[in-house]
């Protein structure tokens, strides 16, 4: 609206100037070196107007010639730049379908009519990647990382293709070289972390956790508990070498994440240690609410130095009653009050607490019956029909993280290096199927378990020696063709001799069969031969594409990085470019 009431005051103004001039009397004279110009003056205004129109009209005719090269050179150069985004657009198309030929000749009409365009060399990097031509995605690559553009870039895809090379300790050196750059790159600071946790660098791990908090990659609850499992893990390491520095993480972490179990445990043993029971049980009731675990029982039945079994008994029965019947780790409970039983001769009680869990019994479960059978009676051969069950019986809860089952606690996953990845849950192996069992109950098994358990009869003391009874000769077995003939004659004289004794009490139970010796300590990462292939958590081919095609951002929430080695000495992890293009040949 103000733009036509401006136009029409600007036309009234002129139709009044033009009437002003058109009312004017006179003539215009204009005279110049004898030469002599006379009009009137609408008509000069008219014929002034007629010439600035023509200076314009001729002004704009020589600027169009003079600007047209370069505007020929612009057009030119817009109709190759949409070639090239035409190109870099469909070639990241037939990279996310898999067309590895489509791809590569994007890849090349990009290269031709956009030679400087990021997403250029993105998409022949990738089609590289497609093909499985590494040395020509490597390079591609380096050059990006050169450009101050797309460097991040670049080192994004060196440390995958070092990855897919198995070349940690490469991996590892472009990672810190790219989170010198950005330290909020996600995927620089995980392989990072996950590096230095592998090595035992607890102080760096540490030192990288602030980073991310600081760049706001985690939450503060998450902060809280990765410093706790870092703080636990250094504790866990220290505690035979420096209990002092060991005694003060564990109380810090302890603070930090009050249920993680081996930092309750860890700061349950040095508060028992210094004489402080009830702080020590605080901790470890907090721990077993949230998460029962057997240490934690085994911790707070030794809380107090010197104690008899029975009053162990007695502060485990205390423990599991404060977990009810409901809940998943009422089992826990009732299985520590076993242990502890057994340990205080208490054998009913024992059989009480494991009598709700013999039909379908685990491991544990099992091998404790055996235990008992063998404690109590003396029985043999029960014993080794429950060993028998437990070899077939259910999996008990594990530490187990991207499918690997640890005898132990561990910070990070040896399949990933994911922080704090280890949870007390049933292997995946164990859960129920439609499958049936491999193994079949032995009728051995099923005859001992239901036989009554032998009663220990005791003699009673007489000065006149007890004759054993005598039965009636048994007559000699046929002889075999295959015996030998002196075998065959001696066993026919013993049984005309001699009779049949039978003991008055029954014979000596079989021995416990020997332990087997402790395993040894699983590394804290495993080699690739050992975790087989393939891997849990497959490198990918290419760099994911998760935005539109003409966005070259790069998904920070990419897949987890993988440390399933044992890492070179610290001399080899010289950062920096000079170190960084040394692992290249450059």
């Amino acid at each position: 609206m103000l733009r036509i009431v401006l136009f029409l005051v600007l036309i009234a103004l002129a139709a009044a100037g033009a009437a002003w001039v058109a009312d004017q009397p006179g003539d215009l004279v204009l005279t110049a070196a004898g030469f002599r110009i006379s009009t009137t003056l609408p008509r000069f205004v008219l014929l002034l107007g007629l010439f600035a129109v023509a200076v314009v009209l001729v002004w704009s005719i020589l600027t169009t010639i003079w600007r047209t090269p370069g505007r020929l050179r612009r057009r030119r150069h817009e109709k190759r730049q949409a070639r090239g985004r035409h190109a870099i657009t469909h070639g990241l198309l037939a990279i996310g379908h898999g067309d590895s030929a489509l791809a590569r000749r994007h890849a090349d009409a990009a290269r031709r009519h956009a030679p400087n365009d990021p997403l250029a060399l993105l998409l022949h990097a990738q089609s590289a990647q497609l093909e499985g031509n590494r040395d020509e995605a490597q390079r591609v690559f380096r050059v990006m990382a050169e450009r101050e553009d797309t460097r991040l870039l670049g080192l994004r895809g060196l440390f995958i293709e070092a990855q897919r090379a198995d070349d940690a300790v490469g991996a590892v050196m472009i990672a810190e070289e790219a989170i010198k750059l950005s330290p909020s790159s996600t995927w620089a600071s995980h392989a990072v972390l996950g590096f230095r946790c592998a090595r035992g660098d607890w102080s760096g791990a540490l030192a990288i956790l602030d980073s991310n908090l600081r760049a706001g990659q985690i939450d503060r609850q998450t902060y809280r508990r990765q410093r706790g499992v870092l703080l636990t893990a250094r504790a866990l390491e220290l505690q035979t070498m420096d209990r002092d520095v060991a005694r003060e993480s564990a109380m810090e972490a302890v603070k930090l994440a009050p249920t993680l179990v081996p930092a309750a445990v860890l700061a349950a043993k040095f508060e028992s240690e210094a004489h402080q029971v009830r702080r020590a049980m605080k901790l470890v009731e907090a721990a077993w609410l949230a998460n029962p675990h057997p240490d934690l029982a085994d911790a707070y039945a030794h809380v107090k130095l010197g104690d008899t079994a029975w009053h162990r008994l007695q502060r485990v029965e205390t423990l599991a009653a404060k977990t009810p019947a409901d809940k998943p780790g009422h089992v826990e409970g009732q299985l520590a009050i076993a242990r502890a039983a057994i340990d205080a001769s208490e054998f009913a009680r024992a059989r009480e607490a494991l009598t709700p869990y013999l039909k379908d019994p685990t491991q544990r479960v099992a091998l404790l019956m055996a235990e008992l059978e063998r404690t109590e009676h003396g029985d043999g051969g029960r014993a080794r029909a429950w060993t028998l069950r437990a070899v077939r019986a259910r999996l008990d809860p594990a530490w187990t993280a991207d499918g690997y089952v640890s005898d132990r606690w561990r910070p990070v996953s040896p399949v990933t290096g994911r922080l704090d990845a280890f949870q007390w849950q049933t292997p995946v192996a164990s859960l129920p199927s439609d499958k049936g069992p491999t193994l079949e109950s032995s009728a051995f098994e099923e005859a001992m378990l239901a036989a009554p358990p032998p009663k220990r009869v005791a003699a009673a003391p007489s000065e006149a020696p007890v004759e054993p009874p005598v039965t009636a000769p048994v007559s000699a077995p046929a002889a075999q063709d295959n015996s030998p003939p002196q075998a065959q004659e001696v066993a026919g004289e013993s049984a005309k001799e001699e009779p049949v004794v039978t003991p008055s009490e029954p014979a000596n139970p079989a021995p416990a069969p020997a332990e087997s010796s402790p395993l040894a300590a699983t590394p804290v990462f495993r080699t690739r031969a050992d975790l087989g292939k393939p891997a849990s958590a497959p490198v990918e081919a290419v760099i994911p594409i998760v935005r539109a095609p003409d966005d070259p951002g790069i998904d920070d929430d990419g897949p987890s990085d993988e440390f399933t080695e044992q890492i070179g000495t610290p001399k080899a992890q010289a950062g920096g470019w000079r170190g960084f293009w040394s692992r290249w040949g450059a």
